[in-house]
């Protein structure tokens, strides 16, 4: 049990943020199977400023999803600590300031993993959205910009001092993006020195995996990303490749119901942002391919559902694929169909 100010998170394994992934209908999947909080998809604080309804809605929630953390991003101090006090009104229970995204079009304009590059300015952010807001504020960090400026114990210093509440560690350098592998190692570095919880994240794969990381590392809490997409399993003792079929059928279903909720429209909006998650649930289950590319081009819910629950398997797992890191990034998820 950890506590982040006046918040207790309860549970050693949460869905780490990915834009495009981390919405209220996922986030409310993963929560039922055990992932200890959610943080939203991170939202630009100068649309926040402006009130950008589209970036505003990315905010929405149900009360189940609680503790919920809103992730925020940007490089003017003004107009972060404005947008979190906008935020707050939605009634989060923490705020998260994103200093890790890699695109380009966001770390090198000095938002995300360009705070690396400004940790002083990050630090007075922190500190503002925390008078400003009343709430506990986190932050989820790199080990650096690159290889050369591995400034992530100074980092931390700097936002302890500045009130952080938490911080969440992406094992990697700006540079990195998502290729080569996690120095979990810096990690564990990193909790040895804080004072404040840290979360570990950076590869892993299974709940198995995470239990093992938290052990060797001390981190207080791992999170996971790109391994949870179609797989809300991760976060439970009971892996994917040994749940049977109607049940991974029935989850399906049951996301994409929360989907068309969660994005009413007369047309098929929400069933088209659904096949990114579609492709992932079945994914290595065996799924007969010319079904699996009907379904990623039908246009009608109704005939989605039928043709899907019209699907009868007996399997075992073929071997894990791994998701291609090009294919995903703390802005936005290419679909791979």
């Amino acid at each position: 049990m950890i506590r982040i100010g006046n918040v207790t998170i309860d549970g050693d394994v949460a869905l780490s943020p990915m834009a495009g992934i981390s919405d209220s209908p996922y986030r409310q999947i993963t929560r039922r199977f055990g992932s200890a909080f959610s943080y939203t998809e991170f939202v630009s604080t100068e649309q926040i400023k402006i009130g950008n309804v589209k970036s505003l809605d990315m905010f929405r929630y149900q009360e189940f999803e609680r503790p919920i953390v809103f992730q925020i991003f940007g490089s003017d101090l003004d107009t972060v600590v404005k947008a979190s006090e906008i935020a707050a009104e939605r009634k989060p229970d923490i705020i998260d300031l994103n200093m890790g995204c890699s695109v380009a079009k966001v770390s090198h304009n000095g938002s995300g993993a360009g705070l690396l590059k400004n940790i002083r300015l990050a630090g007075t952010m922190i500190e503002g959205i925390r008078k400003r807001t009343g709430l506990p504020v986190t932050a989820k960090i790199r080990l650096g910009w690159d290889s050369n400026s591995l400034n992530y114990l100074e980092t931390v210093k700097v936002l302890e001092e500045s009130g952080v509440s938490a911080i969440s560690v992406h094992g990697r350098t700006k540079a990195m993006a998502y290729t080569g592998f996690a120095d979990w190692n810096a990690i564990g570095e990193i909790k040895s020195r804080a004072s404040v919880p840290i979360y570990g994240n950076g590869d892993v794969k299974t709940y198995a995996e995470a239990i093992e990381k938290k052990k060797q590392f001390g981190v207080d809490l791992v999170l996971i990303g790109r391994k949870a997409i179609g797989n809300p399993w991760v976060f439970g003792k009971i892996p994917k490749q040994l749940v049977p079929w109607i049940e991974i059928q029935s989850v399906i279903l049951e996301h994409l119901n929360l989907m068309l909720d969660f994005y009413p429209s007369n047309n098929d909006y929400a069933l088209i942002l659904f096949r990114k998650h579609f492709i992932k649930y079945i994914e290595n289950t065996g799924f007969p391919e010319d079904t699996k590319r009907e379904l990623l081009t039908v246009t009608s819910v109704d005939e989605f559902k039928d043709r899907l629950e019209s699907v009868q398997m007996d399997f075992k797992f073929l071997e894990t694929s791994e998701i291609k890191n090009e294919n995903i990034n703390c802005e936005t998820f290419v679909s791979l169909v």
